[in-house]
């Protein structure tokens, strides 16, 4: 597969995300190119991953390493407060550069510290994951968690580029690349990719089209007002379920597990709603099959304590708010009757 540059168009804001193997050599003449200005450049990657043997980036420019803890461990406040400090101590103006190097909750706290920091400063997402490249780092949504829900504190600041090295994927695990899956299918139904088109694709095709599909709808809805919305398919039982697990849960669940069983969910609330037929539900069924994602609810949790953590969703406006597949396609739909969502949470296999 050749480079691929995606745009993300925003005006003067706009950005490529550029895909393909290799692309992180880039990352010096992105910087040169967006931040003409810059002198200092701070690349902000998880303990795991700056030892590996492909971590060394060149920004072209004076550059430190900043460490945080792998996985959702580096997504809290406190994190924020010591990057910013650490920005602050090598005197980063605001023509520097930060640089996440790794994951989405990497690029998350990154892209986060980077909003706040003298209100905003430049930052660039070289995403080693699956799911940061196919969702997480690109849109310029950022954010940490707190202990009642996932990123509930955040901000939107887009990035000067996204660099999906696809080499990199390489690197990760079965498990790693599954996560991933989860956006992607969520990208295909969205779409309405058929089984055959879907069996069709290569992965890097598959991977090109759930990027170019996120572009698209962050060029024409930056901020979630109405069409962005839809990219959180599958996400209000699969953030209660993270919420949950945040919570001391006894749970082993990853992001794109999550939205798997979130996509399954929603297609039996439709359902439940006369919105979708069996045919549809069955389509959802089939499509995580390829994927090999699992839609069962994990077993032994409370149907009522994830009805509580879906109304604390972030997209929820003191009520209960789906993506859900109907008639007229993939909509918002708000105001669900709790009583209808917790017996069709029971149903899926959620405790009384």
């Amino acid at each position: 597969m050749s480079v691929v540059r995606i745009p993300v168009e925003l005006g003067e804001r706009s950005y490529d995300v550029i895909v393909g193997r290799g692309v992180r050599s880039e990352l010096a003449s992105v910087i040169r190119d967006r931040a003409p200005k810059a002198l200092r450049a701070v690349v902000v990657s998880s303990e795991a991953l700056v030892s590996m043997p492909w971590a060394e980036l060149e920004t072209g420019l004076s550059t430190t390493v900043l460490t945080v803890p792998d996985g959702e461990a580096a997504k809290v406040a406190t994190q924020v407060e010591r990057l910013c400090t650490e920005f602050s101590r090598l005197e980063l103006s605001r023509h520097d550069v930060i640089v996440s190097l790794g994951g989405g909750s990497v690029t998350d706290l990154a892209g986060f510290a980077a909003a706040v920091y003298l209100r905003g400063i430049a930052v660039v997402h070289v995403a080693t994951s699956l799911v940061a490249q196919v969702d997480a780092a690109v849109g310029g949504k950022t954010g940490v968690n707190l202990a009642t829900g996932k990123n509930l504190m955040g901000a939107f600041h887009q990035p000067l580029a996204v660099l999906c090295d696809l080499e990199l994927l390489e690197t990760l695990s079965p498990r790693e690349i599954q996560d991933g899956r989860g956006e992607i299918v969520k990208c295909c139904l969205l779409t309405g990719m058929s089984l055959g088109d879907i069996d069709a694709a290569t992965s890097d095709q598959l991977i090109t089209m759930a990027i170019s599909y996120k572009c698209s709808i962050v060029g024409a809805d930056e901020r979630e007002g109405g069409l962005r919305a839809l990219l959180n398919y599958g996400h209000t039982l699969a953030h209660a379920i993270e919420a949950l697990q945040l919570d001391g849960e006894d749970l082993d669940i990853r992001h794109g597990e999550a939205v798997a069983v979130g996509l399954a969910f929603a297609a039996r609330l439709a359902r439940r709603l006369g919105r979708l037929d069996n045919a549809g539900v069955q389509r959802h069924d089939d499509a995580l099959a390829f994927f090999g994602l699992s839609g069962s609810l994990p077993a032994g949790l409370s149907a009522i304590r994830l009805l509580e953590a879906m109304g604390r969703d972030k997209k929820a406006h003191h009520n209960l708010t789906f993506v859900l597949a109907g008639e007229n396609g993939y909509e918002t739909v708000s105001d669900l009757n709790p009583e209808v969502v917790l017996s069709e949470l029971v149903n899926f296999g959620g405790v009384a």
